[in-house]
C-alpha cells in the first residue's frame, strides 16, 4: 500500500535569498466511486536550446478520469531550468494533442501538459509531465470534470509579479485540482508558446480564497486555485498568465 503525497520543489536562478521557501499543497477529497487512482508520466528531452519550449503530455487511460497533474524538469543544477506550465487538456486533434490547453467550460480532459523553459542552453534538459487519473476498473459514465479558465495580461515589468485566480461555481461541483502557466498568451486557441523573457517563472499554484491568498492547511471549503507568475530582472513584453480549476460534480 503506497500512501500518495505531493512534492513541492523550488530553485533559484542567479539569485538566492535565505528567506526563500517552497510550500506544497495536496487537495484531498473523500469518494464512494473513485477509491484508487494511478499516475500516467511523459518526458521529453526538451528545451535543449534557450527560450524554446520543451511541451510535454501525458494522457490517462481509456475509461478513466484526469483528476489533476503535475510538472517537473531536470536537472537542477541548471539554474534557469523551470516549469512555466502545467495545465490540463485533451488528447485530440482540436487540442493539437495536448499543445493547446484546455479552455474554460469544456468537460473531461484526459490530458496534462507541461511546459519547460530555460535562458541558457543545455542539452541534458528534460521536462516530464504528470497526469493524476482515476483507478483501472471504476464505471466513470456519471462523472464530469468541468475546466474553469482565467487569462490575463502581464506581468510585463521586470521583477514584478501577477496573480490569476479562477473559482468553481458550485454549480460545476468541487474544486480537485488546478493549474497554471505564464506564456505568449492565447494558450486554449494557440500551440503554446513561451512568454517575452528568458528568466519568467512560476512562483505558485495552488488552492486559494477569493483573493488569490493561499488557503490553510485542513481547509475544506476551497473553491478557487490562483497562478502566481513573475519576471526575472528583464522586462518580457507580450507576456500572460493564465490559472485553470478541475472541478467535479457529485457523481465523485
Amino acid at each position: 500500500l503506497h500512501k500518495p503525497h505531493w512534492l513541492g520543489i523550488g530553485g533559484s536562478g542567479g539569485q538566492a535569498e535565505s528567506a526563500f521557501s517552497t510550500t506544497p499543497y495536496a487537495v484531498c477529497f473523500t469518494s464512494n466511486l473513485i477509491n484508487h487512482t494511478q499516475v500516467v508520466m511523459n518526458k521529453t528531452n526538451a528545451p535543449t536550446a534557450a527560450t524554446t519550449v520543451g511541451r510535454v503530455t501525458a494522457t490517462c487511460p481509456a475509461n478513466t478520469i484526469l483528476l489533476g497533474g503535475g510538472a517537473r524538469t531536470t536537472p537542477a543544477s541548471v539554474g534557469d531550468f523551470k516549469p512555466i506550465a502545467s495545465f490540463p487538456t485533451f488528447n485530440n486533434s482540436a487540442h493539437d494533442f495536448g499543445l493547446k490547453a484546455a479552455a474554460d467550460g469544456e468537460i473531461n480532459p484526459d490530458s496534462w501538459t507541461a511546459v519547460g523553459w530555460a535562458n541558457g542552453t543545455n542539452s541534458t534538459n528534460e521536462t516530464y509531465a504528470y497526469a493524476i487519473c482515476s483507478g483501472s476498473g471504476i464505471n466513470i459514465s456519471g462523472v464530469t470534470v468541468k475546466v474553469r479558465y482565467s487569462e490575463a495580461s502581464g506581468p510585463t515589468t521586470g521583477s514584478t509579479g501577477k496573480k490569476v485566480t479562477v473559482n468553481c461555481p458550485s454549480a460545476d461541483g468541487k474544486l480537485i485540482s488546478g493549474g497554471a502557466a505564464i506564456s505568449g498568451g492565447s494558450v486554449t486557441t494557440t500551440d503554446f508558446t513561451g512568454p517575452g523573457s528568458g528568466g519568467d517563472h512560476l512562483n505558485g499554484s495552488f488552492p486559494s480564497d477569493a483573493s488569490g491568498n493561499p488557503v490553510s492547511d485542513g481547509t475544506t471549503t476551497a473553491a478557487y486555485w490562483t497562478a502566481f507568475t513573475h519576471t526575472g530582472g528583464m522586462s518580457s513584453p507580450s507576456t500572460y498568465s493564465e490559472a485553470w480549476a478541475l472541478c467535479a460534480d457529485d457523481g465523485v
